[in-house]
This record gives C-alpha cells, sequence and structure tokens, in this order.
C-alpha cells in the first residue's frame, strides 16, 4: 500500500492576517500612550527586574492542547499586575514584549507562531494600558486599585483569547475557534487566581518588602502543588481515556468500526498528532494501513513514520522510539529531521509470541511538546489492549464467515443463501423473477465408498470451482450441503433458468481425474423461481429439493417444479409409517411376469415384483414405496420378503416337476451390504433351491457406477452360482464393452428402446448392437416392453432370445399365474429348457 503525505485543511499562511492587525494595534496604542502617558518610560535597572521576573513567569507550567494547538497556562498576570501598578505604560510593554521575545526564541517556534505569540503580547498590554489611562487614578492599594488592574488584566485576557481564537478559526476553521472559547473557562479562572496573587504580592512590596520572602516561599511552594496537580491531571485524563478507548473496542469489535474508534482514542490518549495501525495481509484478509490525524474525522491511508523505522521494528520485534525527549535511537534522528518530524514511536502488536503489525504515533500536539519516557508505559499498555481487541475481531470476524461459509468448498452455505434468498425475494422487479437452481452430484456417495472420502472432497471441491467459473457474475453461488449446490439470481422468466440450468450442467458436466482413476461427473439440476414456486426463501429451497429429486428421472436431468412433485413427496412421506405396518402384516404381495423365449414362447423363468395394495390410495406405485424403502431403512426387509417368496415359489415349481427360475430386483444400496451374498447362501439352503435357478436384476445405475464399489458384491454373489442381470441396459451413458469387466450372465434391453423400435431406426439399430454385442460376450438377452406382434418379429430377426412383456402376460399373483402356466407349456416342456451359465469375460 502506497503511502500519501496528507495535506493542511487551510494553510497556516493565513494567521499572518491576524498576526498583521495585532501589529497594527500595537504600533497604535504604544504611540498613544508614548503621547499620553507621563512618563511613558521609567528607570532601566527596574524595568530589567521586572523583565527577568516576567521571563519566568512567561515560561508554561500546565499544557493545554485544543486539536493541534498547544496552550500553555502561564503566571504572567502575578508580574503584569506589579508592572501596571509600578512601571510606566511604555516600561510595561516593552519588557512583557521582550519577555515574550526571548520566550519564543528559546522555545524555537515556526515564524507564523513565534511572531504571532511577540505581536499578541505587546498588543494585549498595550491595550491594558490604554485601559489603565482611561480609568481614574487612585491612591494606595486599596480596594479601588484592586478594581483598577483587575480591569486592565481583564482587557489583556480578553484580546489574548480573542486573538488566539481568531488565528484558530483562520488556520482550521470556525470549530476550532469556537472550540478553544468554549475550553477556556478553566484557564480565565487560573488567570484571576494569578490576578489576586499578583495583588498580593504587590500589597506586600509596598507595605513591606521583607515579606517578598514568605511570597517567595509561597510561590515555590504554589509551584510545587502546580506540579503535582498538573500529573495528577495526567494521570486522571490517562486512565480515563485508556478506560474510553477500552470501552469503544470493545463496543465497536463487532460492528466492524474498530480500527477507527481504535485509532481516534490512540491518538487521543498519546495526544499525538498522528496515529498509525498497520497489519499485514493475512488469508482473506487485507493489508491495513491507516492513520487517525488530529484535523480530520475520517482515515487516511497515509503513514507519517519512516518506513525504515517500521521495518526495523519488525525486524527487530521491539519497540522503536526516536525523539528529542526519547533515549536510545540517536541514530535515526537524522530521518525524521528529513521528514519534518519531531518524534515517533512505533511499538509492534503481538499475539503471544507472534508479531500481528504495529501501532505508531508520530508528532506531540503543541510545537514545544514531545513524547517522553513517561508516555512509553501507556502507549504499551495501549498497544497491549489494541493486539487483544483486533485479535478477537478477527476472531469473531472468522468465526461470522465460518458460520456462513463452506469449510470445504469456501462458497456460501446454506444458512447464508437462505439469508440472501430472503433478503432477494422481498424486492419484486418487474419481468423479473428470482431463481434457484440446484445441482445434485451423482454418485458421490459410491467415491466415498470405494476411493474414500478425501476422493468425494476433492470431487465436490472440483464442481464448486466448475459451478463458481461458469455461473454468471450476478449470481450467488453456494453449497447447501453433502454433494447439493445452489445458484440463485434474477432472471426474465423460468424459461431462462431452465436454459441456464441446462447450459451450466454441460458446463461443469466432464470427466474428472484422480491418478489413474476417471470419473464422469454429472448432476441432476432442480429449478424453482419466485414468485411462481413460492414466496420466501424456505418453501423456494423446499421446493427446488424436490424438482432436483426427480430430475434424476428425466431426460436431460433438468426438472422445474410443479405441484405433482410436493403432493407426491408428501404422499411417500405419508407412507413411511404403513408401508412398516404393511410388511409386518403381511400387506406387500409378490406378483411374477412370465419370462418366455421369443422363437418357440415357451416359459423359462419368472420376474418377482413387489406389489403394495394400500388400504386408503389403492394401488402404491413400485418406485414410490420402494424409494420410500430406501430412506426409511426398510430395504433390507423388502428385498428379503421378495427373495423368500421367489425361492419358496420356485421350490414348490420344482416339487411339481416344473423347475423355474426367478429373478429378483437388486437396489443398487443392496451392493454395499456386505452380509447380503451370506443371507443369500443361507435362503438358497433353507429353500433347497439350486443357485443356477435365482437371478439377481440390477439397474445399469447400480452395476455401471464408474467405480469397482459393486464388483465384490457381485463376484461373492456369481460364485455362489447365482446368475447376475443387468436391468434397464441403454438407459446410462456407459459402453457395452464395460461389461467384461462384470461378472454378469444377462443384459435385460431397456422397454423405452424395445417400445420404440417398430418405429424408430434409430432404436431398432440399438437394439440390434446390444443383442449383437451381448452374444458376442457370451451374454443373454433379453428384451423388456414385448407388446406388439411387430416387435416381436424384429426381435425374432436380429436374434433376441428372451423377451417379457404384456404381449405374453402382465406381472400375475401366483394363483392366476398357475393358471396362466398351465395354458401356456407342457411341465416337461420346462423342465427340458436350461438356459446355460455363461463364463464371465474380464
Amino acid at each position: 500500500m502506497v503511502a500519501r503525505r496528507p495535506r493542511s485543511s487551510r494553510s497556516t499562511e493565513n494567521a499572518w492576517l491576524i498576526t498583521g492587525l495585532l501589529a497594527v494595534i500595537a504600533v497604535v496604542c504604544s504611540t498613544i500612550l508614548a503621547l499620553v502617558a507621563d512618563p511613558a518610560v521609567g528607570e532601566w535597572p527596574a524595568t530589567l527586574a521586572m523583565l527577568v521576573v516576567m521571563i519566568g513567569a512567561v515560561l508554561p507550567i500546565i499544557s493545554i492542547v485544543v486539536r493541534r494547538q498547544a496552550f500553555g497556562v502561564i503566571l504572567a498576570e502575578i508580574p503584569l499586575v506589579v508592572a501596571f501598578y509600578l512601571l510606566p505604560p511604555l516600561s510595561v510593554v516593552l519588557a512583557y514584549t521582550s519577555a515574550a521575545l526571548i520566550v519564543q526564541m528559546w522555545r524555537r517556534l515556526a515564524p507564523v507562531k513565534f511572531w504571532f505569540n511577540v505581536v499578541l503580547a505587546a498588543a494585549a498590554t498595550s491595550l491594558a494600558e490604554m485601559a489603565l489611562l482611561a480609568l481614574p487614578e487612585h491612591e494606595g492599594v486599596g480596594p479601588a486599585t484592586w478594581g483598577v488592574l483587575l480591569v486592565a488584566t481583564g482587557v489583556y485576557h480578553f484580546v489574548t483569547l480573542a486573538a488566539v481564537a481568531a488565528v484558530n478559526t483562520v488556520v482550521q476553521g470556525w470549530q476550532a475557534g469556537w472550540h478553544l472559547i468554549r475550553t477556556s473557562p478553566p484557564a480565565l479562572l487560573a488567570g484571576l487566581i494569578n490576578v489576586v496573587i499578583g495583588l498580593l504580592v504587590l500589597i506586600t512590596l509596598v507595605t513591606d518588602r521583607w515579606g517578598i520572602v514568605l511570597l517567595v516561599a509561597f510561590a515555590l511552594a504554589l509551584g510545587l502543588v502546580y506540579r503535582s496537580y498538573t500529573q495528577f491531571l495526567r494521570q486522571h485524563r490517562t486512565l480515563g481515556d485508556l478506560y474510553q478507548l477500552t470501552r469503544a473496542m470493545t463496543e465497536s469489535g463487532h460492528d466492524g468500526t474498530l480500527v477507527d474508534a481504535l485509532l481516534d482514542r490512540v491518538r487521543g490518549v498519546m495526544q499525538a498528532e498522528y496515529a498509525t495501525l498497520w497489519l499485514p495481509a493475512q488469508g482473506r484478509h487485507p493489508e491495513v494501513l491507516l492513520t487517525a490525524r488530529a484535523d480530520d474525522a475520517g482515515l487516511l491511508d497515509v503513514a507519517m513514520a519512516p518506513t525504515e523505522l517500521r521495518e526495523r521494528a519488525l525486524r527487530e520485534a521491539r519497540m522503536v522510539a526516536v525523539g528529542a525527549r526519547l533515549r536510545g535511537e540517536t541514530d535515526l534522528r537524522a530521518s525524521l529531521r528529513v521528514e519534518r518530524i519531531k518524534d515517533v514511536v512505533i511499538l509492534p502488536l503481538r499475539s503471544g509470541q507472534v508479531v500481528i503489525g504495529t501501532l505508531e504515533v508520530v508528532n506531540r500536539l503543541g510545537d514545544t511538546n514531545h513524547f517522553t519516557a513517561d508516555d512509553i508505559p501507556v502507549f504499551e499498555t495501549v498497544a497491549a489492549h489494541a493486539a487483544v481487541a483486533l485479535e478477537n475481531s478477527r476472531l469473531v470476524d472468522q468465526l461470522r464467515h465460518d458460520a456462513y461459509h463452506d469449510t470445504l468448498t469456501k462458497l456460501p452455505n446454506r444458512r447464508r443463501i437462505t439469508a440472501a434468498l430472503g433478503e432477494a425475494v422481498k424486492i419484486r422487479a418487474p419481468g423479473e423473477v428470482v431463481a434457484v437452481l440446484l445441482f445434485d452430484v451423482d454418485g458421490l456417495r459410491q467415491v466415498n465408498e470405494s476411493l474414500g472420502h478425501a476422493a468425494g472432497d476433492k470431487v465436490l471441491a472440483e464442481v464448486a470451482e466448475r459451478l463458481r467459473a461458469s455461473a454468471p457474475s450476478a449470481a450467488l453461488v453456494g453449497r447447501a450441503g453433502g454433494d447439493e449446490f445452489l445458484v440463485t439470481l434474477r432472471l426474465e422468466d423460468v424459461d431462462a433458468a431452465v436454459e441456464l440450468a441446462a447450459s451450466l450442467r454441460e458446463q461443469i458436466r466432464d470427466e474428472m481425474v484422480f491418478d489413474a482413476l476417471t470419473l464422469d461427473v454429472d448432476t441432476a439440476v432442480g429449478v424453482a423461481v419466485h414468485p411462481d414456486h413460492g414466496s420466501d426463501a424456505v418453501t423456494l429451497l423446499q421446493r427446488v429439493d424436490l424438482a432436483a429429486m426427480a430430475a434424476k428421472s428425466v431426460p436431460g436431468n433438468v426438472q422445474v417444479f410443479n405441484p405433482a412433485l410436493e403432493s407426491r413427496a408428501l404422499h411417500r412421506l405419508g407412507l413411511a409409517g404403513d408401508l412398516r405396518r404393511a410388511l409386518d402384516d403381511g400387506d406387500v404381495q409378490v406378483y411374477f411376469q412370465p419370462k418366455v423365449t421369443l422363437r418357440d414362447r415357451r416359459l423359462v423363468g419368472v420376474e418377482c415384483l413387489a406389489r403394495w395394495e394400500h388400504q386408503a390410495h389403492g394401488a402404491v406405485a413400485p418406485e414410490d414405496f420402494v424409494a420410500v424403502a430406501e430412506h426409511t431403512g426398510q430395504l433390507g426387509r423388502l428385498t428379503e420378503l421378495v427373495l423368500r417368496e421367489g425361492l419358496r415359489r420356485s421350490r414348490d415349481w420344482a416339487h411339481a416337476d416344473q423347475p423355474l427360475a426367478v429373478s429378483v430386483n437388486l437396489s443398487a444400496r443392496t451392493l454395499t451390504d456386505r452380509h447380503f451374498p451370506d443371507q443369500v447362501r443361507e435362503l438358497l439352503a433353507e429353500y433347497g433351491v439350486p443357485p443356477h435357478r435365482l437371478t439377481f436384476e440390477i439397474r445399469e445405475s447400480g452395476v455401471l457406477d464408474g467405480t469397482d464399489r459393486p464388483i465384490p458384491t457381485l463376484r461373492r454373489l456369481r460364485d455362489l452360482g447365482v446368475r447376475l442381470s443387468v436391468d434397464d441396459f441403454g438407459t446410462g451413458a456407459t459402453s457395452l464393452a464395460y461389461l467384461r469387466r462384470l461378472p454378469v450372465h444377462e443384459v435385460k434391453v431397456d422397454r423405452s428402446f424395445v417400445q420404440g423400435m417398430a418405429t424408430d431406426p434409430g432404436d431398432l439399430a440399438i437394439v440390434n448392437a446390444v443383442v449383437t454385442l451381448s452374444q458376442q460376450f457370451g451374454l443373454t438377452v433379453v428384451a423388456e416392453g414385448v407388446e406388439s406382434e411387430l416387435t416381436l418379429e424384429l426381435l425374432q430377426d436380429i436374434g433376441c432370445e428372451i423377451g417379457q412383456g404384456f404381449l405374453f402376460s402382465r406381472p400375475l399373483p401366483y394363483e392366476r399365474l398357475a393358471a396362466w402356466f398351465g395354458a401356456q407349456i407342457e411341465p416337461e416342456t420346462a423342465a427340458a429348457v436350461d438356459l446355460p451359465r455363461l463364463r464371465a469375460v474380464h
């Protein structure tokens, strides 16, 4: 960060206007005094003696800082009262002006302040003497004389206050002048006390000169009291400022204004012209270089202290203090003189043993004021409080950030998106909708189980990066949790939201390489918009969840919310408890759909299908209660029920000399159960069914998930002698050649291709290719959805062996299947049919 030197708000050259006016007043009044007073000038020894006394009295013993200016409380009124009474007018003006000249030369002030103070002394005393000439003379030192001298010193004070307020107004603005006037009563009270003391001195000198000894002793005692009082005031002010500093940092630590409060208070505590905070860049926090200046309400991006001093403090991890009244660091004073800096203190801020930045103060307010060794402990205390407050502030900021952002992807989390979405829906923009897109990453669970959660985290991080890079700049991209990501922004309409969803899905859909393994990243996208699909954030997020779930089973994997999805979700939710009771009460039945040879229509097996007739809702779709079983932990019971019924019927048919193979559908989740093959072995032994008469059908998405996760379970089942079939083949995106790696025996062509092959040459070509390649790999092909004679003829022409569909029979309960079975084939024919056990090709 580059530092810039601040410019003064007003030029100090304007102070010469006030100085010139005072000079004119001094010259005019002195001329009048020289002409009117008799005598105008007194004896020189008395004048010189009074000059010496005035020099001591003009030196300030209490310093008051107003903004950037320092004003001293002096004892000038004491010798002035005596001089007004004992010396002629011009002798008083000459002595006091000379005393001011000598003191200002000793203080080495800038020319503007130097001549202003000297001319002010001449103008104030000359006007006071003019007031004395205008008042009647009185003999002695009685009350009448007290009044006259009080008026004269009052004129002196009025002129001094008015001139200083005027010059501050010209240089720094009317606020500075008004502030000086408002803070003047304590100084005026001190001046009144000095006048009283001066009258006592005068009375003593007139009545008995030996009394001056007592007055000198009294003056020394008064000086000690003044000194103790100033120290007390300073300590009291320092403690008060430290308390205010701590309180301000505590109150501003949670609202982002800590640095403003800190620097302003530090500058005030140290009575410094500049206070600077420097913090290096750390994590997501950028570098901080800010300075509070005495005359500016805001913060400046400046650093008044030379850079080499800060670097030295950081390098040596200690305080660097340079100044006229600070010990040590004398070798660095040359650099300050070049920068026209009086003194500087730089203190490293520590968090434990680590330096987290620096706190710097430059120039004690007042031309003659400097930082001293007594200021260092105060500054160290301030720095310690500042370091703790800054660390706490960053910790709170980090906690706040972590509360609204995902740790893995660094994206906003669901809480942050919900809040942002809640604000967005409050603003109804004409011709716009607030779109919410939910991206559900497919196959993450399989990646976690087969490659470990570290690989799953890499997948999520990569998807987050792709989505962040592809989304429009106005979009808010976040992670909803697990494998779900949210994108929300304003668009023209729901069609634009669908178009964006499809575009983003394609842009993030690409191969992902982990070492030697390549994965395909795909997502299902749900779309919901405000106000069409919800008036608040919670409703929109709930409904976009439903849309994303439905998107997994639609072409293109993009689904817009519609009320039917919510009805179906509520319907499934209501089925959870009912399904458990249905399994307990035996209300879930098993139906059987025949599988026949296409050449001679011989029955070779049946597929076992679960069916549930709900008492209130009627027939429940299998995909609904199977999904409910998966989400409620009842899938194992459902699978066992179907498997037991199929094996029992297969045993009964074998006893009746009608042996038939049975097929049972398996969920992909069942393949992750390492105990399932042992359960199958036990059931086969319990019912006495040969393993080759049992076929497990697994959907293509469950077998071909891009990982080797299902292979161990599939091999264990194959080793039992059970046949394995890939169901709904063709609906996925995996090559048929991948089947060579799997221990499967059968491929079932999806019904969508079979039903369309009579009218769509493309479907016919797909079925033909699947049949041809499967036969080359030694796999049996089963065509699902055979519903017409034309379809049957086409399948026969391309060499497909087995089929099932409504052309032959719908799924039937056991009793109706027995009647159909008796009408179709002879038992001995079925017994002669034994599909060959084909070896798996690796």
